[in-house]
Protein backbone atom coordinates (compact mmCIF):
# COMPACT_ATOMS: atom_id res chain seq x y z
CA UNK A 1 0.00 0.00 0.00
CA UNK A 2 1.10 3.84 -0.68
CA UNK A 3 -0.64 4.96 2.73
CA UNK A 4 -0.66 3.99 6.12
CA UNK A 5 -1.96 5.33 9.34
CA UNK A 6 -0.09 5.27 12.89
CA UNK A 7 -1.58 6.56 16.14
CA UNK A 8 0.71 8.92 18.43
CA UNK A 9 0.13 11.73 20.91
CA UNK A 10 1.06 15.53 21.09
CA UNK A 11 1.38 17.20 24.89
CA UNK A 12 -0.61 20.53 24.94
CA UNK A 13 -1.01 21.50 28.53
CA UNK A 14 -1.42 18.53 30.95
CA UNK A 15 -3.76 16.46 27.62
CA UNK A 16 -2.27 14.22 25.37
CA UNK A 17 -3.66 15.07 22.10
CA UNK A 18 -4.53 12.35 19.92
CA UNK A 19 -2.31 12.63 16.32
CA UNK A 20 -2.69 10.72 13.38
CA UNK A 21 0.51 9.98 11.58
CA UNK A 22 -0.40 9.35 7.94
CA UNK A 23 2.37 8.17 5.82
CA UNK A 24 2.26 8.50 1.79
CA UNK A 25 4.68 7.15 -0.81
CA UNK A 26 4.52 8.96 -4.89
CA UNK A 27 6.50 7.89 -7.56
CA UNK A 28 9.06 11.20 -8.52
CA UNK A 29 11.92 12.67 -7.33
CA UNK A 30 13.12 11.13 -4.18
CA UNK A 31 12.52 13.69 -1.23
CA UNK A 32 10.79 13.84 2.31
CA UNK A 33 8.67 16.06 3.50
CA UNK A 34 7.16 16.26 7.21
CA UNK A 35 3.22 18.20 7.09
CA UNK A 36 1.29 19.22 10.16
CA UNK A 37 3.01 22.15 11.86
CA UNK A 38 5.87 20.30 12.84
CA UNK A 39 8.53 22.01 14.87
CA UNK A 40 12.04 21.90 14.64
CA UNK A 41 12.72 19.07 16.40
CA UNK A 42 9.83 16.84 14.36
CA UNK A 43 11.41 18.59 11.31
CA UNK A 44 14.77 16.76 11.99
CA UNK A 45 13.19 14.13 12.49
CA UNK A 46 13.73 13.36 8.55
CA UNK A 47 17.07 12.43 9.20
CA UNK A 48 16.86 10.26 12.55
CA UNK A 49 14.53 8.18 10.85
CA UNK A 50 16.23 7.46 7.69
CA UNK A 51 19.77 6.50 9.55
CA UNK A 52 17.28 4.25 11.77
CA UNK A 53 15.88 2.32 9.26
CA UNK A 54 19.09 1.98 7.66
CA UNK A 55 20.98 0.62 10.18
CA UNK A 56 17.78 -1.73 11.15
CA UNK A 57 18.85 -3.08 7.62
CA UNK A 58 15.77 -2.01 6.54
CA UNK A 59 14.85 -0.63 2.75
CA UNK A 60 14.40 3.50 3.01
CA UNK A 61 12.07 3.97 -0.14
CA UNK A 62 13.66 6.07 -3.10
CA UNK A 63 10.45 7.83 -3.52
CA UNK A 64 8.46 10.89 -2.67
CA UNK A 65 7.71 10.15 1.28
CA UNK A 66 5.16 12.63 2.56
CA UNK A 67 4.30 12.45 6.05
CA UNK A 68 1.12 14.43 7.24
CA UNK A 69 0.34 15.09 11.44
CA UNK A 70 -2.69 15.62 11.95
CA UNK A 71 -4.78 17.83 12.81
CA UNK A 72 -2.63 20.14 11.21
CA UNK A 73 -3.42 23.19 13.71
CA UNK A 74 -2.09 21.45 16.53
CA UNK A 75 1.66 21.86 17.17
CA UNK A 76 4.07 18.87 17.38
CA UNK A 77 7.60 18.97 19.46
CA UNK A 78 9.74 16.90 21.00
CA UNK A 79 11.52 13.76 19.19
CA UNK A 80 8.34 11.33 20.45
CA UNK A 81 7.15 11.18 16.90
CA UNK A 82 10.12 9.39 15.45
CA UNK A 83 8.67 5.82 16.04
CA UNK A 84 5.28 6.67 14.91
CA UNK A 85 6.59 8.11 11.51
CA UNK A 86 9.48 5.06 10.32
CA UNK A 87 6.75 2.94 11.15
CA UNK A 88 4.17 4.28 8.99
CA UNK A 89 7.12 4.68 6.35
CA UNK A 90 7.51 0.59 6.74
CA UNK A 91 4.07 -0.13 6.24
CA UNK A 92 3.29 2.16 3.39
CA UNK A 93 6.45 0.68 1.67
CA UNK A 94 4.74 -2.76 2.20
CA UNK A 95 7.81 -3.91 4.81
CA UNK A 96 5.56 -3.97 7.53
CA UNK A 97 2.02 -5.13 7.52
CA UNK A 98 -0.47 -2.54 8.14
CA UNK A 99 -3.42 -3.77 10.32
CA UNK A 100 -1.36 -4.54 13.67
CA UNK A 101 -0.73 -0.73 14.05
CA UNK A 102 -4.39 -0.06 13.77
CA UNK A 103 -4.65 -1.24 17.54
CA UNK A 104 -1.62 0.86 19.00
CA UNK A 105 -0.06 3.72 19.73
CA UNK A 106 3.14 4.88 19.07
CA UNK A 107 5.99 7.09 21.11
CA UNK A 108 9.41 7.29 20.97
CA UNK A 109 12.93 9.03 19.67
CA UNK A 110 14.82 7.17 17.51
CA UNK A 111 18.82 6.95 18.10
CA UNK A 112 20.77 6.91 14.53
CA UNK A 113 21.45 3.24 15.25
CA UNK A 114 17.20 2.21 15.81
CA UNK A 115 17.62 2.36 19.65
CA UNK A 116 14.74 4.09 21.02
CA UNK A 117 15.39 6.90 23.58
CA UNK A 118 13.40 8.46 26.40
CA UNK A 119 10.84 10.61 26.22
CA UNK A 120 8.60 13.33 28.03
CA UNK A 121 4.93 12.81 29.14
CA UNK A 122 4.22 9.32 29.02
CA UNK A 123 2.51 9.15 31.98
CA UNK A 124 0.22 11.38 30.65
CA UNK A 125 0.02 9.47 26.85
CA UNK A 126 -0.40 6.10 29.02
CA UNK A 127 -3.51 7.59 30.45
CA UNK A 128 -4.89 8.90 27.00
CA UNK A 129 -3.93 5.72 24.94
CA UNK A 130 -5.68 3.65 27.94
CA UNK A 131 -9.16 5.47 27.54
CA UNK A 132 -9.37 5.29 23.70
CA UNK A 133 -8.81 1.17 24.12
CA UNK A 134 -5.52 1.05 22.56
CA UNK A 135 -2.10 -0.80 23.65
CA UNK A 136 0.94 1.84 23.99
CA UNK A 137 4.25 1.03 22.54
CA UNK A 138 7.10 3.31 24.13
CA UNK A 139 10.76 3.16 24.80
CA UNK A 140 11.73 1.04 27.85
CA UNK A 141 13.12 3.78 29.51
CA UNK A 142 9.47 5.51 30.57
CA UNK A 143 7.72 1.51 31.06
CA UNK A 144 7.83 2.19 34.36
CA UNK A 145 6.37 5.05 34.38
CA UNK A 146 3.41 4.49 31.87
CA UNK A 147 2.78 1.50 33.62
CA UNK A 148 1.27 3.25 36.86
CA UNK A 149 -1.71 3.50 34.88
CA UNK A 150 -3.23 0.43 35.79
CA UNK A 151 -5.60 0.34 32.95
CA UNK A 152 -3.17 1.21 30.33
CA UNK A 153 -1.86 -1.71 28.27
CA UNK A 154 2.10 -0.84 28.03
CA UNK A 155 4.76 -2.68 25.75
CA UNK A 156 8.32 -1.00 26.30
CA UNK A 157 11.02 -1.35 23.58
CA UNK A 158 14.12 -0.97 23.18
CA UNK A 159 14.76 -0.42 19.52
CA UNK A 160 12.72 -0.13 16.36
CA UNK A 161 13.84 -3.85 15.30
CA UNK A 162 12.07 -4.98 18.73
CA UNK A 163 8.68 -2.76 17.79
CA UNK A 164 8.54 -4.66 13.96
CA UNK A 165 9.35 -7.91 15.83
CA UNK A 166 5.99 -6.98 17.70
CA UNK A 167 3.99 -6.34 15.07
CA UNK A 168 4.96 -8.91 12.53
CA UNK A 169 4.05 -11.29 15.65
CA UNK A 170 8.04 -13.25 15.15
CA UNK A 171 8.50 -11.90 19.32
CA UNK A 172 5.73 -10.40 20.84
CA UNK A 173 6.73 -7.35 23.24
CA UNK A 174 5.84 -8.39 26.76
CA UNK A 175 3.28 -6.53 28.43
CA UNK A 176 4.89 -4.51 31.75
CA UNK A 177 2.89 -5.04 34.53
CA UNK A 178 5.58 -3.48 37.25
CA UNK A 179 3.85 -1.68 40.07
CA UNK A 180 5.65 0.84 42.37
CA UNK A 181 6.31 -0.09 45.88
CA UNK A 182 5.78 2.32 48.84
CA UNK A 183 9.55 2.58 50.06
CA UNK A 184 7.80 4.34 53.27
CA UNK A 185 8.61 8.01 55.13
CA UNK A 186 11.62 9.40 54.16
CA UNK A 187 11.82 12.80 55.19
CA UNK A 188 13.54 14.53 57.79
CA UNK A 189 11.76 13.89 61.00
CA UNK A 190 10.18 16.80 63.29
CA UNK A 191 11.73 15.40 66.80
CA UNK A 192 15.34 16.74 65.42
CA UNK A 193 13.54 20.52 65.49
CA UNK A 194 14.15 21.62 69.36
CA UNK A 195 12.08 24.44 71.07
CA UNK A 196 9.61 26.27 68.77
CA UNK A 197 6.14 24.37 70.15
CA UNK A 198 4.01 27.68 68.64
CA UNK A 199 5.33 26.92 64.93
CA UNK A 200 4.93 23.20 65.22
CA UNK A 201 1.11 23.58 66.10
CA UNK A 202 0.69 26.00 63.54
CA UNK A 203 2.73 23.53 60.79
CA UNK A 204 0.49 20.62 62.34
CA UNK A 205 -2.69 22.98 61.57
CA UNK A 206 -1.70 24.29 58.04
CA UNK A 207 -0.80 19.80 57.52
CA UNK A 208 -3.98 19.40 59.01
CA UNK A 209 -6.70 21.57 57.01
CA UNK A 210 -4.27 22.18 54.05
CA UNK A 211 -3.89 25.43 54.71
CA UNK A 212 -0.71 28.39 53.16
CA UNK A 213 1.39 29.27 56.06
CA UNK A 214 4.19 32.15 56.16
CA UNK A 215 6.92 32.17 59.05
CA UNK A 216 8.50 35.47 60.27
CA UNK A 217 11.80 35.03 61.92
CA UNK A 218 15.34 36.02 62.90
CA UNK A 219 18.11 33.74 60.66
CA UNK A 220 18.91 30.23 62.67
CA UNK A 221 15.35 30.09 63.95
CA UNK A 222 14.51 27.14 62.36
CA UNK A 223 12.02 28.62 59.73
CA UNK A 224 13.58 25.95 56.62
CA UNK A 225 13.98 23.10 59.01
CA UNK A 226 9.96 23.22 59.97
CA UNK A 227 9.05 23.56 56.25
CA UNK A 228 11.37 20.49 55.38
CA UNK A 229 9.49 18.66 58.21
CA UNK A 230 5.90 19.42 56.30
CA UNK A 231 5.66 16.38 54.02
CA UNK A 232 6.46 14.17 56.51
CA UNK A 233 3.36 15.20 58.69
CA UNK A 234 0.84 14.93 55.74
CA UNK A 235 -1.48 12.17 55.50
CA UNK A 236 -0.71 9.62 52.78
CA UNK A 237 -1.39 9.97 49.45
CA UNK A 238 -4.23 8.85 47.76
CA UNK A 239 -3.86 7.03 44.26
CA UNK A 240 -5.35 9.52 42.86
CA UNK A 241 -3.48 12.32 43.97
CA UNK A 242 -0.40 10.05 43.51
CA UNK A 243 -1.32 9.59 39.19
CA UNK A 244 -2.04 13.50 39.62
CA UNK A 245 1.64 14.71 40.83
CA UNK A 246 3.40 11.70 38.78
CA UNK A 247 1.85 13.60 35.51
CA UNK A 248 2.59 16.83 36.32
CA UNK A 249 6.12 15.88 36.70
CA UNK A 250 6.39 13.53 34.06
CA UNK A 251 5.60 16.73 31.86
CA UNK A 252 8.84 18.23 33.26
CA UNK A 253 12.20 18.09 31.51
CA UNK A 254 13.60 15.50 33.98
CA UNK A 255 10.54 13.39 33.65
CA UNK A 256 8.89 11.15 36.70
CA UNK A 257 11.42 9.25 38.64
CA UNK A 258 9.35 6.39 39.99
CA UNK A 259 11.04 6.15 43.12
CA UNK A 260 8.72 8.78 44.28
CA UNK A 261 5.92 7.53 43.85
CA UNK A 262 3.35 8.42 46.64
CA UNK A 263 5.61 10.83 47.79
CA UNK A 264 4.31 14.89 48.68
CA UNK A 265 6.01 16.69 45.97
CA UNK A 266 8.35 19.53 47.96
CA UNK A 267 9.31 22.18 45.61
CA UNK A 268 12.21 25.07 46.77
CA UNK A 269 12.46 27.74 43.90
CA UNK A 270 15.42 30.36 44.73
CA UNK A 271 13.85 33.74 44.78
CA UNK A 272 16.27 34.63 41.58
CA UNK A 273 13.19 32.65 39.81
CA UNK A 274 10.96 34.31 37.28
CA UNK A 275 7.51 34.51 37.20
CA UNK A 276 7.52 31.79 33.93
CA UNK A 277 9.48 29.42 35.91
CA UNK A 278 6.91 29.51 38.78
CA UNK A 279 3.60 29.40 36.61
CA UNK A 280 5.08 27.72 33.90
CA UNK A 281 5.13 28.71 30.08
CA UNK A 282 7.67 28.82 27.39
CA UNK A 283 6.51 28.50 23.61
CA UNK A 284 5.56 24.70 24.25
CA UNK A 285 3.85 25.69 27.52
CA UNK A 286 5.11 23.24 30.53
CA UNK A 287 3.95 23.11 34.28
CA UNK A 288 6.18 25.15 36.36
CA UNK A 289 7.28 25.21 40.32
CA UNK A 290 3.43 25.81 41.25
CA UNK A 291 2.19 22.78 39.20
CA UNK A 292 5.75 20.94 39.89
CA UNK A 293 3.95 21.06 43.34
CA UNK A 294 0.85 19.57 42.96
CA UNK A 295 -0.46 17.92 46.41
CA UNK A 296 2.57 18.84 47.48
CA UNK A 297 4.39 21.70 49.18
CA UNK A 298 5.96 24.89 47.47
CA UNK A 299 8.21 26.38 50.17
CA UNK A 300 9.75 29.86 49.29
CA UNK A 301 12.51 31.37 51.36
CA UNK A 302 13.79 34.54 52.04
CA UNK A 303 10.15 36.03 50.46
CA UNK A 304 10.81 39.29 49.85
CA UNK A 305 13.77 38.94 47.63
CA UNK A 306 11.32 37.31 45.25
CA UNK A 307 10.47 40.17 42.84
CA UNK A 308 7.08 41.84 43.39
CA UNK A 309 5.60 40.50 39.51
CA UNK A 310 7.19 36.74 40.92
CA UNK A 311 5.00 36.91 44.11
CA UNK A 312 1.80 38.32 42.59
CA UNK A 313 1.52 35.37 40.43
CA UNK A 314 0.45 32.87 43.08
CA UNK A 315 -2.92 34.94 44.16
CA UNK A 316 -4.88 33.41 41.49
CA UNK A 317 -3.24 29.84 42.09
CA UNK A 318 -4.03 29.95 45.48
CA UNK A 319 -7.75 31.06 44.99
CA UNK A 320 -8.46 28.60 41.68
CA UNK A 321 -5.93 25.49 42.03
CA UNK A 322 -5.65 26.10 38.45
CA UNK A 323 -3.11 27.84 35.86
CA UNK A 324 -4.64 28.94 32.54
CA UNK A 325 -1.35 29.83 30.79
CA UNK A 326 -2.09 31.96 27.88
CA UNK A 327 0.06 32.80 24.38
CA UNK A 328 -0.85 34.18 20.94
CA UNK A 329 -1.32 30.97 19.54
CA UNK A 330 -2.44 28.38 22.34
CA UNK A 331 -3.66 28.11 25.73
CA UNK A 332 -2.55 25.59 28.17
CA UNK A 333 -4.25 24.86 31.51
CA UNK A 334 -2.30 22.91 33.99
CA UNK A 335 -3.05 22.18 38.18
CA UNK A 336 -2.22 24.18 40.93
CA UNK A 337 -3.54 22.15 43.95
CA UNK A 338 -0.19 22.76 46.32
CA UNK A 339 0.34 24.10 49.73
CA UNK A 340 2.19 27.23 49.63
CA UNK A 341 4.70 27.56 52.97
CA UNK A 342 7.12 30.87 52.90
CA UNK A 343 9.70 32.13 55.35
CA UNK A 344 10.79 35.42 55.58
CA UNK A 345 13.23 37.39 58.34
CA UNK A 346 11.02 40.41 60.04
CA UNK A 347 13.45 43.30 58.65
CA UNK A 348 16.36 43.68 56.16
CA UNK A 349 19.41 42.84 58.39
CA UNK A 350 16.87 39.77 59.90
CA UNK A 351 17.61 40.77 63.76
CA UNK A 352 14.47 42.62 64.70
CA UNK A 353 13.02 41.54 68.31
CA UNK A 354 16.39 39.55 68.54
CA UNK A 355 17.77 39.05 72.00
CA UNK A 356 21.15 40.37 70.87
CA UNK A 357 19.98 43.73 70.11
CA UNK A 358 21.94 43.51 66.83
CA UNK A 359 19.08 45.31 64.98
CA UNK A 360 20.04 49.37 63.59
CA UNK A 361 16.71 48.98 61.42
CA UNK A 362 14.97 52.14 61.15
CA UNK A 363 11.32 51.74 61.30
CA UNK A 364 10.48 53.31 58.04
CA UNK A 365 13.24 50.42 56.57
CA UNK A 366 11.55 47.74 58.54
CA UNK A 367 7.94 48.88 57.22
CA UNK A 368 9.55 49.26 53.88
CA UNK A 369 10.99 45.55 53.76
CA UNK A 370 7.67 44.33 55.14
CA UNK A 371 5.44 46.07 51.95
CA UNK A 372 7.50 43.98 49.33
CA UNK A 373 4.91 41.53 50.63
CA UNK A 374 1.44 42.78 49.02
CA UNK A 375 -1.59 43.03 50.70
CA UNK A 376 -3.78 40.84 48.72
CA UNK A 377 -1.43 38.11 48.48
CA UNK A 378 -0.80 38.28 52.44
CA UNK A 379 -4.63 37.99 52.73
CA UNK A 380 -4.79 34.75 51.06
CA UNK A 381 -2.26 33.41 53.57
CA UNK A 382 -4.03 31.38 56.13
CA UNK A 383 -1.74 31.04 59.12
CA UNK A 384 1.20 33.91 60.03
CA UNK A 385 3.64 32.84 62.66
CA UNK A 386 6.61 34.38 63.63
CA UNK A 387 9.11 32.79 64.93
CA UNK A 388 11.51 33.80 67.51
CA UNK A 389 15.24 32.68 68.51
CA UNK A 390 15.63 29.44 70.19
CA UNK A 391 16.61 29.76 73.80
CA UNK A 392 19.73 28.20 74.72
CA UNK A 393 18.39 25.98 77.09
CA UNK A 394 16.24 24.42 74.66
CA UNK A 395 19.23 23.83 72.26
CA UNK A 396 21.09 22.15 75.09
CA UNK A 397 18.09 20.22 76.34
CA UNK A 398 18.86 16.38 75.66
CA UNK A 399 15.17 15.49 75.00
CA UNK A 400 13.58 15.57 71.53
CA UNK A 401 10.63 16.84 70.52
CA UNK A 402 7.59 15.14 69.06
CA UNK A 403 8.64 12.61 66.05
CA UNK A 404 6.98 13.56 62.54
CA UNK A 405 5.01 10.27 63.11
CA UNK A 406 2.81 10.92 65.92
CA UNK A 407 1.93 14.13 64.44
CA UNK A 408 1.29 12.56 61.37
CA UNK A 409 -1.34 10.78 62.99
CA UNK A 410 -3.57 13.43 64.06
CA UNK A 411 -3.42 15.11 61.19
CA UNK A 412 -4.88 12.10 59.39
CA UNK A 413 -7.36 11.49 61.71
CA UNK A 414 -8.54 15.30 61.33
CA UNK A 415 -7.86 15.08 57.58
CA UNK A 416 -10.62 12.03 57.66
CA UNK A 417 -13.33 14.21 59.48
CA UNK A 418 -12.94 16.67 56.85
CA UNK A 419 -13.49 14.30 53.68
CA UNK A 420 -16.13 12.27 55.50
CA UNK A 421 -18.26 15.41 56.03
CA UNK A 422 -17.50 17.69 52.81
CA UNK A 423 -15.31 15.24 50.71
CA UNK A 424 -12.63 18.13 50.80
CA UNK A 425 -9.98 19.79 53.11
CA UNK A 426 -10.57 22.92 55.13
CA UNK A 427 -8.58 25.02 52.75
CA UNK A 428 -11.13 24.11 49.47
CA UNK A 429 -14.55 25.52 51.08
CA UNK A 430 -16.53 27.47 49.16
CA UNK A 431 -18.29 30.45 50.54
CA UNK A 432 -21.59 28.45 51.34
CA UNK A 433 -19.85 25.45 52.68
CA UNK A 434 -18.33 27.82 55.47
CA UNK A 435 -21.73 28.91 56.56
CA UNK A 436 -23.19 25.58 56.78
CA UNK A 437 -19.53 23.99 58.48
CA UNK A 438 -17.78 26.33 60.13
CA UNK A 439 -20.00 28.40 62.37
CA UNK A 440 -19.02 29.63 65.71
CA UNK A 441 -21.01 29.38 68.77
CA UNK A 442 -22.29 32.45 69.95
CA UNK A 443 -18.89 33.51 72.11
CA UNK A 444 -17.00 32.69 69.02
CA UNK A 445 -18.98 34.69 66.91
CA UNK A 446 -18.28 37.57 69.26
CA UNK A 447 -14.38 37.35 69.61
CA UNK A 448 -14.87 37.40 65.59
CA UNK A 449 -16.54 40.48 65.35
CA UNK A 450 -14.09 42.12 67.55
CA UNK A 451 -11.35 41.04 66.07
CA UNK A 452 -12.57 41.87 62.33
CA UNK A 453 -13.08 45.27 63.58
CA UNK A 454 -9.60 45.53 65.51
CA UNK A 455 -7.40 43.60 62.97
CA UNK A 456 -9.72 44.96 59.85
CA UNK A 457 -9.55 41.54 58.73
CA UNK A 458 -11.52 41.47 54.54
CA UNK A 459 -14.14 39.13 53.62
CA UNK A 460 -11.70 36.42 52.48
CA UNK A 461 -9.76 37.10 55.63
CA UNK A 462 -13.11 36.63 58.03
CA UNK A 463 -13.55 33.24 56.22
CA UNK A 464 -9.95 32.10 56.28
CA UNK A 465 -9.89 32.58 60.14
CA UNK A 466 -13.18 30.17 59.89
CA UNK A 467 -11.58 27.35 57.89
CA UNK A 468 -8.82 27.65 60.04
CA UNK A 469 -10.68 27.47 63.66
CA UNK A 470 -12.59 24.40 61.95
CA UNK A 471 -9.38 22.61 61.42
CA UNK A 472 -7.92 23.32 65.04
CA UNK A 473 -11.56 22.02 65.71
CA UNK A 474 -11.12 18.78 63.89
CA UNK A 475 -7.61 18.14 65.56
CA UNK A 476 -9.45 18.16 68.58
CA UNK A 477 -12.43 16.30 67.76
CA UNK A 478 -15.07 18.76 67.84
CA UNK A 479 -18.02 18.99 66.21
CA UNK A 480 -18.91 22.84 67.00
CA UNK A 481 -16.44 25.82 67.00
CA UNK A 482 -16.09 27.28 70.59
CA UNK A 483 -14.37 30.17 71.21
CA UNK A 484 -11.19 28.77 72.34
CA UNK A 485 -10.88 27.73 68.09
CA UNK A 486 -11.60 30.93 67.12
CA UNK A 487 -9.04 32.57 69.45
CA UNK A 488 -6.50 30.13 68.19
CA UNK A 489 -7.08 30.68 64.55
CA UNK A 490 -7.05 34.24 64.85
CA UNK A 491 -3.90 34.58 66.55
CA UNK A 492 -2.30 33.36 63.43
CA UNK A 493 -3.36 36.64 61.45
CA UNK A 494 -1.81 39.08 63.00
CA UNK A 495 1.23 39.75 60.53
CA UNK A 496 2.36 43.60 60.54
CA UNK A 497 2.92 45.28 57.29
CA UNK A 498 3.16 48.94 58.70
Amino acid sequence: MSVAVVHSRALSGMEASPVTVEAHLANGLPCFTIVGLPEAEVKEAKDRVRAALQNARYEFPARRITVNLAPADLPKESGRFDLPIALGILAASEQLPAPPLAGCEFAGELALTGELRPIRGALAMALSAARARRAFVLPEANAREAALVEEATVYPAQSLLDVCAHLTGRMPLARCFERPVVNGWHHPDMAEVKGQLHAKRALEIAAAGGHSLIMVGPPGTGKSMLAERLPGILPPMTRDEALAAAAVQSMGSAGFDIANWSRRPFRAPHHTASAVALVGGGSQPRPGEISMAQHGVLFLDELPEFGRQVLEVLREPLESGRISVARAARQAEFPAEFQLVAAMNPCPCGYLGHPNGRCRCTPDQVARYRRRISGPLLDRIDLQVEVPAVPLEDLTRGAAGEASEAIRTRVAAARARQLKRQGRPNTGLSTREVDRHCTPDAHGATMLKQAISQLGLSARGYHRVLKVARTIADLAGARTLSASHVAEAIQYRRFDRS
